[in-house]
């Protein structure tokens, strides 16, 4: 009982509003820009589309039984710490889903099928990315996705891209139609691509390499003020031939800004170098797949 607790806590007031936010994005850009145009998108909400336009089946019944199903899964293979933090997204995504359903009876804005549904891709890939960048999860396909990249070094996004191409494929033997697979296709496209543009915005890293003679106040403000940690190395000034301390700093890229202003304002001279790192894995960071 004290783990369950602990992973119930392991989110933060500020993660739950982040992740309620995402979900309204994605419940809205679903219903109100895709769903009305009979575009068949991908992960659990284009299954639950093809019932729908096949069997009437409400979408938001989908979501309830494919997520139950799911989240069965990802308790064996995922474990029950994923579960529980998966919870709040999965119940979430099924209420909006549903109230998303019942009050936007047609589309947002009447304009091209194709132009309405890439707006409507932009907005539920923003909520998805914002409810991935807090660890969270909409249940559906979004655990396949969590599976693949448990196993195999694949970004989210691509993962899902994969599974979702069969999906919007399978809208053929409804519609029979390959206007409505392209349609599909680029929606899919631009959904996980923005999902991933959102994750690594929040997500990416930054290395800063300074050279000062003030390096010791210069790391003592970041470990005591920012709560990043430092390394000092020893280096030499070809040029100078006098030992030279080098100073290494790991964060993330919104920590930029803060970082620059604290140098300056202890040592104006400083020389930094700043670069982006493709991934950081350790504690503050990503966890290691």
């Amino acid at each position: 009982m004290a783990k369950e607790v602990r992973y119930l806590r392991s989110f933060y007031w500020k993660d739950y509003i982040i992740i309620t936010i995402g979900l309204v994005l994605f419940a809205v850009g679903f219903t109100g820009f895709i769903m009305p145009n009979e575009i068949v998108a991908g992960g659990l909400g284009g299954v639950g589309l093809l019932f729908k336009y096949a069997f009437n089946i409400p979408l938001f019944m989908m979501f309830l039984v494919g997520n139950g199903i799911m989240l069965l899964i990802a308790w064996f293979i995922l474990g029950k710490g994923y579960v529980f933090k998966a919870l709040y997204g999965v119940i979430g995504v099924t209420l909006l889903m549903a109230l998303a359903e019942n009050y936007i009876t047609e589309a947002l804005i009447h304009a091209d099928p194709l132009m309405s549904s890439i707006i409507g891709a932009i907005c539920s890939g923003t909520g998805l990315g914002l409810v991935y960048s807090r660890n969270a999860s909409t249940g559906g396909t979004d655990i396949l996705g969590a599976i693949i990249t448990k196993y195999h070094y694949i970004s989210m996004g691509r993962g899902l891209l994969y599974i979702d191409l069969f999906i919007v494929s399978s809208s053929y033997f409804l519609f029979q139609s390959f206007e409505k697979i392209i349609y599909g296709l680029i929606v899919v496209s631009v959904m996980y691509y923005t999902v991933d543009m959102v994750i690594s915005g929040a997500r990416q890293s930054v290395q800063f390499i300074i050279f000062s003679t003030r390096y010791n106040e210069i790391a003592s403000h970041v470990n005591g003020e920012l709560h990043r940690g430092c390394t000092v190395l020893e280096g030499t000034g070809w040029y100078s031939q006098q030992p030279q301390k080098v100073l290494i700093i790991l964060a993330r890229k919104t920590e930029s800004t803060s970082i620059f202003r604290l140098v300056k304002r202890i040592d104006e001279n400083a020389f930094i170098s700043q670069s982006n790192v493709v991934g950081v894995y350790g504690k503050g960071f990503d966890q290691m797949k």
